[in-house]
């Protein structure tokens, strides 16, 4: 099997404790506005599954001290994302995302393969997704998306971890600025996994669901990755590298 091409990896941010501030949203220009509408309006015709629900985007990164990363973030829907690819009137708006790095017992990673019917199909990834904002006045924290990981991770690979149970393990900013939130669950043998996610496949598929993501491997380092078989996302090789060189298979947690 030939290498494939990959993106330019993602910078890691090594930050043990994380602080998220929310902020007031960018004002659109009336010419933004109608490029944003007119290009969700072609997506969703091509996709009708997209779904402009609610998203977290960040508005900022900083340093607090050396071990405290500090996020601003805003409030916005998945159209945002679209005026992102405008020639013309494209805005800067990076996305927020949470993922489980779920380790095997015996040294691997989990990765699973977006299925067709998503928005990034053929992608290799760790389960995770986008974050959505609080409601109901809740706090956007550590804790939150610890909750967000948790369920993720039990939607896409059938793995039921507390949220407890998930430590922070890095933060990513990759090259258009996206910033992922990377937790790190216990380990667990490969059979297992494999046995959820192979239960939860056919649970969705007897409900006449289609899974989101069609295939899990496992990886072992950054070369791993590039010989699977499809792209993945940017800050696939760099976790795959920082798991290789970890000495103990979990890492300290930090929920301050």
């Amino acid at each position: 099997m030939t290498s494939q091409t990959h993106p330019a990896a993602a910078e890691l941010l090594d930050a043990q404790r994380l602080h998220l501030v929310e902020t007031a949203p960018p004002r659109l220009t009336p010419e933004q506005s109608a490029a944003m509408d007119r290009r969700w309006e072609e997506m969703t015709a091509s996709n009708p599954s997209m779904f402009d629900g609610p998203v977290v985007v960040c508005a900022g990164l900083d340093w607090k001290d050396p071990h405290t990363l500090v996020l601003t973030w805003y409030r916005a829907t998945y159209r945002l994302y679209v005026l992102r690819l405008d020639p013309v009137h494209a805005v800067t708006a990076p996305s927020v995302f949470v993922s489980v790095a779920q380790p095997t017992d015996d040294g691997g990673l989990l990765v699973g393969r977006m299925a067709s019917s998503t928005a990034a199909p053929g992608r290799w990834q760790l389960p995770g997704g986008t974050i959505e904002p609080p409601t109901d006045g809740a706090s956007l924290d550590l804790e939150a998306l610890r909750r967000h990981a948790s369920r993720e991770l039990l939607e896409e690979i059938g793995r039921d971890v507390p949220p407890d149970d998930l430590s922070l393990w890095a933060v990513t900013r990759g090259d258009k600025g996206n910033i992922g939130i990377h937790f790190r669950a216990p380990s667990c043998p490969a059979a297992t996994l494999t046995q959820q996610y192979t239960e939860l496949v056919a649970v969705e598929t007897a409900q006449g669901l289609t899974s989101e993501l069609d295939r899990i491997a496992f990886v072992r380092s950054a070369a791993d990755v590039g010989r699977l078989d499809g792209r993945s996302v940017d800050f696939l090789p760099v976790l795959a590298a920082r798991h290789a060189a970890a000495s103990t298979p979990e890492q300290t947690d930090s929920r301050r």
